[in-house]
């Protein structure tokens, strides 16, 4: 496998990998929502909670990167190591397990990937479920060694939109990015940023599964054009990082993904809006 391949597994090469009781792998589940309550899930498996904990509890905005020192902490509990494999999956297929790859990238491992197809594809090719835990029974010697490219602000994102070398991509749906549907939380305003461009989950997405390399690479570069970088950006900062899954497994070195997203953006007394709503 190349590094971009390794950043996307199937449920046989993870099933494979548990069968032959590899040490250094380690299995998180960062299932969000609803389906954070759930209390099985692939064998082996702790909980990678990005409503919990794995967010910072600071700051009003949702799903807010922690710092490095608490990640390094949180992990190590989980029994992450320096030299683990970490492959995350949610029960959605692809959604918040992304935002879990991308945080670790932050965080400098790359020894991470996601599961493609998730818990969904794991119980559709017949492998069994156990008991998840929160806790590993050795604790991790993992290393935060932080990337500062990783996240941008509002106001690096506020100058990025004017350069032409960046594309601003939007995982929200089609309507919310027009401001044809309202969002979802309370007290924000419908639209997107100026100079962004749509590029929701369900083109990415397809049955709880990547689209396959080629067709994912003509979505990427659709919406790349000229530019060479991008700017990912969604609801809460989750599934923009599907756009960065998406984008890595195309190819795409200069990636980056907008924190704050349109929890912070789209507050009443946030940056100018496009689309049909500029309430």
């Amino acid at each position: 496998m190349n590094a971009n391949e390794t950043a996307l597994v199937t449920p046989h090469w993870v099933q494979q990998q548990l069968h032959a009781n590899r040490g250094d792998l380690v299995v998180l589940d960062a299932s969000i929502g609803a389906q954070r309550s759930l209390d099985t899930g692939i064998p082996g498996a702790k909980r990678f909670d990005i409503d919990g904990e794995f967010s910072c509890a600071n700051v009003e905005l949702p799903h807010t990167m922690i710092s490095a020192d608490q990640f390094q902490s949180l992990v190590r509990m989980l029994g992450v190591n320096a030299r683990s494999m970490v492959v995350v999956y949610d029960a959605a297929g692809i959604y918040s397990s992304a935002r879990a790859w991308w945080m670790f990238r932050a965080m400098g491992h790359s020894s991470v990937a996601v599961l493609d197809g998730g818990l969904p594809g794991w119980i559709a090719a017949d492998f069994p479920v156990a008991p998840m835990t929160s806790t590993a029974i050795r604790i991790g010697d993992f290393v935060a060694r932080p990337d500062v490219s990783a996240f941008v602000d509002q106001s690096q994102v506020l100058s990025l939109l004017a350069d032409p070398g960046i594309s601003v991509l939007d995982a929200r749906s089609l309507d919310r990015f027009e401001g044809n549907a309202p969002e979802p939380r309370a007290g924000l305003r419908s639209g997107h940023m100026p100079g962004s461009q749509s590029l929701p989950l369900s083109d990415l997405v397809v049955n709880s599964h990547m689209l396959p390399p080629r067709e994912l690479a003509v979505v990427i570069q659709d919406r790349l054009g000229e530019a060479g970088s991008i700017v990912a950006s969604c609801g809460s900062g989750v599934t923009a990082c599907v756009i960065a899954l998406a984008a890595h497994l195309s190819g795409v070195a200069d990636i980056t993904v907008y924190d704050g997203s349109w929890s912070e953006w789209g507050l009443h007394e946030g940056p100018p809006i496009a689309g049909s709503s500029t309430a």
